[in-house]
């Protein structure tokens, strides 16, 4: 859950799932702008001896004969935001998925700020969370929810419902979706020639290869994941990551009643060494999870001990869907190289401490196509690495650099020994804490505190810390 002593939000953990089918007009894809030789000869495709490196001008204003071409490499929340604002501010958008159906393992949480900032249906909403149990290691249990107002919750989803409704809509609005995998990128050898996207098309039922195809662009966004084959290739640098274990778990009616608006979170060392676990409510099963980066190969031994620590509640139930997934630990080195930029898990926007990704997913897509909308003059002249580093990230980092680096200072903090979690989950049960931790969640702002609650809490703090080694096992 989220948590702060120092007025920053953590956020619950965005991690979930179940795949439905998907269909896209692919009929369409190439309909536009034929004459402009989107495609090169087949003979080109994926040059080995290309170079990956090239120098761009610090100002380079390049008017275009035709509309601004762009690829977005990835459908997920960030990618499709990304497509569907380009398209909106009618830039040629092209957004590539290998796998429509696909289902990220995801705990699904979303902030209530996201339903209304991106104009999503309550339908795609499984569960309005409004009551959270923290568990620590002692299995004290602490409830969290206390300062909500009627109206506030946290959406529970299912990402593949979530991304098909996202990606759709990119797609309605005029972006063409194209089905196959990116393998490969030939950077520009100068600054006004295209970049060459190398790529299986799925396109054809029944192919399970691909057939190999390519499409050249002035630009790309990087939405493909914490194993993004855009950030590989622009040398974007390592991002250290965790491994992210879910079980979806049916559950009997009589059990599921118990999370109708209840979520669970769980800290201790036989679960996660590094992170928590947890026990979010879908439509018709709850997602059993846990994650960690400092011992990945013994996630499922971690997993196996909240299947354990839960055993009463999930009693009766059968596993539906078991998947795993890279999450990444912090911001990569560069997420902007010359006409390519990289939003969401790509650029390492998941935050330490709550593991939260969706929204920032999304809202990083949003706010890189706005500034490429915003330099290219709604897709007239092509921006530059220099002002999409001063206008994308620039204005990313001015909000919400701090986040993430108090997000740092709690994992490190609360998630250090099974003492620490203890004195955790026993803060959570201040009100004050509550309040501040929903506040920022809920709305992604910075709450306002109240300086002599602060004090307060910081005695209550350190009384907790004196408390705990009597708790902890």
């Amino acid at each position: 859950m989220d948590f702060t002593t120092a007025r920053v939000s953590v956020g619950f953990v965005s991690l979930s799932l179940e795949p439905t089918t998907w269909t896209s007009g692919s009929s369409k894809l190439f309909r536009k702008n034929a004459s402009r030789s989107q495609f090169i000869p087949q003979r080109t495709l994926c040059p080995c001896s290309h170079s990956r490196h090239s120098r761009y001008s610090k100002h380079f204003k390049t008017v275009l004969e035709a509309k601004l071409r762009v690829a977005v490499v990835g459908g997920g929340p960030g990618g499709s935001s990304a497509a569907e604002t380009l398209a909106k501010a009618g830039i040629e958008t092209y957004i590539f998925e290998r796998k429509w159906d696909n289902a990220k393992p995801c705990g699904g949480a979303i902030p209530l700020c996201m339903i209304d900032e991106f104009g999503l249906p309550l339908d795609i909403v499984d569960r309005k969370v409004r009551r959270m149990k923290m568990i620590s290691p002692s299995n004290r249990e602490v409830d969290v929810g206390k300062t909500l107002k009627p109206h506030e919750y946290i959406g529970m989803t299912r990402r593949e419902v979530l991304d098909s409704y996202l990606r759709e809509r990119a797609i309605q609005h005029g972006a063409q979706p194209i089905h196959g995998l990116v393998t490969d990128i030939v950077l520009p050898k100068t600054d006004r020639d295209p970049y060459v996207i190398c790529y299986s098309d799925f396109t054809e039922k029944g192919n399970g290869v691909g057939k190999p195809n390519t499409l050249q662009v002035d630009m790309i966004i990087g939405a493909d994941g914490a194993n993004s084959r855009v950030a590989k290739v622009i040398d974007a640098g390592d991002c250290n990551y965790a491994i992210a274990f879910q079980e979806r778990i049916r559950l009997p009616p009589e059990k599921m009643a118990y999370y109708e608006e209840l979520a669970e979170m769980y800290v201790g060392d036989d679960v996660s060494p590094d992170f928590y676990a947890w026990v979010f409510p879908k439509y018709d099963h709850v997602g059993v999870g846990t994650g960690t980066v400092i011992d990945r190969p013994s996630i499922k031994k971690y997993q196996a001990a909240i299947r354990t620590r839960a055993a009463s509640k999930l009693s009766g139930g059968h596993i539906i869907k078991v998947e795993a997934h890279p999450i990444p630990e912090h911001p990569r080195p560069r997420r902007v190289v010359g006409r390519v930029a990289l939003v969401g898990d790509a650029a390492g926007y998941v935050t330490k401490c709550s593991g939260e990704g969706i929204y920032f997913a999304a809202k990083s897509g949003r706010m890189c196509a706005q500034a490429i909308a915003e330099i290219s003059l709604q897709g007239e002249r092509i921006p530059s690495e220099s002002e999409l580093k001063a206008t994308y990230l620039k204005r990313w980092d001015s909000k919400y650099w701090s986040t993430y680096k108090v997000l740092d200072v709690l994992q490190a903090v609360f998630y250090r020994n099974n003492i620490a979690r203890e004195a955790f989950v026993e803060l959570c049960e201040d009100e004050y804490v509550q309040k501040m931790t929903f506040d920022s969640y809920l709305y992604k702002t910075v709450a306002k505190g109240n300086p002599l609650q602060d004090v307060r809490l910081l005695f209550h703090t350190l009384g907790a810390f004196a408390r705990a080694p009597a708790l902890a096992p």
